[in-house]
């Protein structure tokens, strides 16, 4: 059974960016795991209560086929956490499939995952993935090679079932 690992930030994650590929994936045959940089249970936006199954900070690629971010303004917490960052590399060293969704392609940005990959991100931060090297495409979903990306909650549909694909 492949295993996915869904990252959340505390609080003010987009419910439905978690929610829906949760649920494709989950259709799909993928164990999920949800990790946070607690365990305290994390808050979205729009209400969503989600209690973590493991601290981001004990969390490894390894154990997992896709490592993915969930958006939302909240994803601002991990764009510049040493933690989030180390996972992401590992991952992609691992050749293991990377999402982000929203304003959370900024993480993978950063990590220096997107350097000359096509990718997507909510229109307002398009600036920020470029400024590290990634080809915007403004897609609503765009996958390269092992990364897919997503621009924001409209697309969390189609987010979800590339994923699940590429867990295939």
């Amino acid at each position: 059974m492949k295993k996915a690992l869904l990252i959340l930030a505390q609080k003010d994650f987009r419910d439905e960016e978690y929610l829906q590929p949760k649920e494709i994936l989950r259709r799909g045959g993928v164990a999920i795991s949800t990790a946070c940089s607690s365990l305290k249970p994390a808050r979205g936006k729009l209400g969503a209560v989600v209690q973590p199954d493991i601290a981001l900070a004990d969390a490894r690629a390894g154990d997992y086929d896709a490592v993915v971010f969930v958006g939302g303004n909240g994803a601002r917490q991990y764009w510049d956490d040493p933690v989030a960052h180390a996972l992401v590399r590992e991952a992609a060293a691992q050749g293991k499939i990377i999402g982000a969704i929203c304003i959370a392609p900024v993480i993978l940005a950063r990590a220096g995952v997107l350097k000359d990959k096509k990718a997507t991100v909510w229109a307002s931060e398009e600036g920020q993935i470029r400024k590290y090297g990634a080809i915007y495409t403004g897609a609503d979903v765009q996958r390269d090679g092992i990364v897919i990306t997503g621009a924001g909650p409209f697309a969390s549909e189609e987010f979800g079932r590339e994923l699940a694909g590429a867990l295939k």
